[in-house]
């Protein structure tokens, strides 16, 4: 029977968020790349985890491990003989924390270690869990989740347990139900080749993100724009060549990671759709209303509740414009 606590998250795997996906062809080599390669230099043969129920934590790191090393994975109890074979890697079992033999255990961490999961290890191990941790909203409390069960992490994310079960969908359930099922998963077969897309997935983003956030650095401006008789903060990011897939993406992020989120009310950015740009507000920020330019030349779409707008426009003087029309005087408190 599937129970709340094999379930982590929100009602995906949602470790992608508004920030993904992102060509990393222009990004630059992540930093992680040294530690991923002396990974790739060792042959893995088997990927082993637990049988019976299935959880997020190993499901999530056997997809990692088959993105970089394609091998099956076997659903058992671990042998003495897997333990010491580096070339079996052993996932959420075993009792063994020992990154140079490939083994990924937690459950033998004192009751009063940090929250940490097979996930959590094989992330370390990687060289990656830093940046996992800053980009992806979800992994603490999958760590918590894992470790200290549902009712511990609702109080922690100050929430009702029954608020956690409603984030549960269809997806979580079919996909690690199957994997529960299984007792050995081949390349080819559907469910391991949706599980590779995962890790791939989730390193992509990971090792994205941190040479995204470095270019947004290098180009982005903040401008000081007068809404309606008060400045605000607009973030702009001009078009470049090449355009990324996703040029918004890690914009947010960044933002945060700047400690401009008190002060920004919006962003302009490139529209991959057009040679223009997209006018959006911050976090929903009542101090842009962008029906308000609806009627404007050069504006070709400006959503009904006036959160995003695109233009064709590329001239700075008339994007400035087009922002300080949308403006909406502050609410007094």
């Amino acid at each position: 029977m599937t129970r709340v606590r094999d379930f982590v998250g929100d009602s995906t795997f949602g470790f992608c968020g508004p920030d993904f996906p992102f060509d990393i062809r222009h990004c630059g080599t992540p930093p992680s790349a040294q530690r991923s390669a002396v990974f790739m230099s060792t042959p893995i043969a088997t990927i082993l985890t637990h049988p019976g129920n299935a959880h997020k934590d190993e499901f999530l790191a056997c997809s990692v491990l088959i993105a970089l090393r394609p091998a099956p994975i076997v659903r058992r109890e671990p042998t003495p003989a897997d333990l010491a074979d580096p070339a079996t890697a052993v996932v959420d079992v075993g009792h063994q924390h020992a990154p140079e033999l490939n083994n990924f255990d937690h459950h033998q961490l004192p009751k009063d270690h940090p929250p940490t999961c097979s996930l959590s290890l094989v992330l370390q191990h990687l060289g990656l869990y830093d940046d996992a941790r800053q980009f992806c909203d979800w992994l603490e409390t999958a760590e918590w989740f894992d470790c200290r069960g549902p009712l511990t992490t609702a109080k922690r994310l100050d929430v009702s347990p029954g608020a956690l079960a409603k984030l549960i969908s269809p997806i979580d359930i079919t996909l690690l139900r199957r994997f529960a099922l299984a007792t050995r998963l081949e390349p080819g077969q559907p469910l391991w080749e949706i599980m590779r897309m995962i890790g791939e997935d989730l390193l992509d983003y990971v090792k994205s993100l941190r040479a995204r956030l470095d270019f947004i650095g290098e180009h982005a401006e903040i401008w000081t724009i007068d809404l309606a008789g008060t400045p605000a903060k607009i973030l702009f990011l001009p078009r470049t060549d090449p355009l990324p897939d996703d040029p918004s993406m890690g914009i947010d992020r960044y933002i945060e990671n700047r400690g401009l989120a008190d002060d920004v009310v919006g962003t302009v950015s490139p529209d991959r759709r057009s040679t223009g740009y997209g006018l959006s507000r911050y976090r929903d920020s009542a101090r842009l209303d962008f029906t308000r330019i609806a009627d404007q030349p050069g504006i070709h779409f400006a959503h009904a509740r006036g959160f995003v707008a695109k233009t064709s426009a590329t001239d700075l003087t008339l994007l400035k414009q087009f922002l300080s029309l949308s403006g909406v005087a502050p609410t007094i408190p």
